[in-house]
């Protein structure tokens, strides 16, 4: 049995990957507010709105699964009695194991970072435990986290932080890259629907080719499509004279120093 708290696009999206792959029999899930239509009716899930019935539902639990935002943490151990010897796989961003611990009284915790493409099984995800975690919490986890897409283990909980900034917040720079493609194929003179048509698909395309090829590094596969003097070329010499790497490294930087920045809210 799993105890879900949170329900929002990470908590679906994992959910909804739990479901699909038959990971768990049934699925306790901790929202106050209504859940997605799609789990409604489900037979496997029993949804619990209210905080006064969220710990008979971590009792029934072998494991809980925080998908809540970090800003709302305190409030929800608050309101729950956690069982002794109950684990914790927490997604929430910058909450360090410590922070969790203090506030939970759990001995056994997993702090991991998935992303939103989990919801279609093509996501990544990085955890790491506190070094009391038993192998069967550490199996029970990975067994959660795998169905979402590649997973990875690491030791060291500082990287974290920059896992979050790249992998966990970096589908909405892919999007926000598709965004900036189409805005510049209309103002070149595309119809709307065609640029957006186009920078999307070709962003879909390209990812696949990606996925396809593992062995092959990304600078290679952009060189693989770069003629010389060509149309490509005359491009990338605009993306590559150094802005988009420094716009990049900002980027990250700040994501990296607001999650650490949530660890101590």
């Amino acid at each position: 049995m799993i105890a879900l708290a949170g329900c929002g696009k990470m908590g679906a999206a994992m959910l909804s990957a739990w479901l699909s792959s038959d990971v768990t029999r049934h699925v306790h899930v901790l929202e106050p507010n209504e859940i997605p239509k799609k789990f409604q009716d489900n037979p496997k899930i029993t949804h619990h709105k209210n905080g006064a019935d969220f710990s008979g539902a971590l009792n029934d639990s072998d494991i809980l699964v925080l998908a809540i935002k970090p800003q709302t943490m305190d409030e929800f151990f608050d309101a729950v009695k956690m069982p002794q010897n109950l684990s914790i796989l927490s997604i929430m961003a910058g909450k360090t194991i410590a922070a969790i611990a203090a506030k939970s009284g759990a001995n056994a915790i997993i702090r991991a970072m998935p992303n939103l493409p989990a919801a279609i099984g093509k996501g990544i995800t990085v955890a790491t435990s506190s070094s009391n975690v038993s192998g069967a919490a550490k199996t029970l986890a990975a067994a959660l986290l795998s169905p979402l897409g590649q997973f990875e283990w690491t030791e060291d909980e500082k990287i974290m932080d920059a896992v979050t900034a790249v992998s966990g917040s970096g589908p909405a720079y892919v999007f926000y890259l598709i965004e900036c493609m189409a805005a510049a194929g209309e103002k070149a003179g595309l119809p709307p629907d065609l640029a957006m048509k186009l920078a999307r698909q070709t962003v879909i395309g390209a990812a696949a080719l990606a996925e396809s090829e593992p062995q092959i590094s990304a600078a290679m596969l952009r060189e693989n499509v770069t003629s010389p003097n060509g149309t490509t070329a005359a491009a990338l010499s605009v993306l590559m004279d150094g802005r988009f790497q420094t716009l990049m490294n900002e980027s990250i930087n700040l994501a990296i120093a607001k999650s650490k920045l949530l660890s101590k809210k």
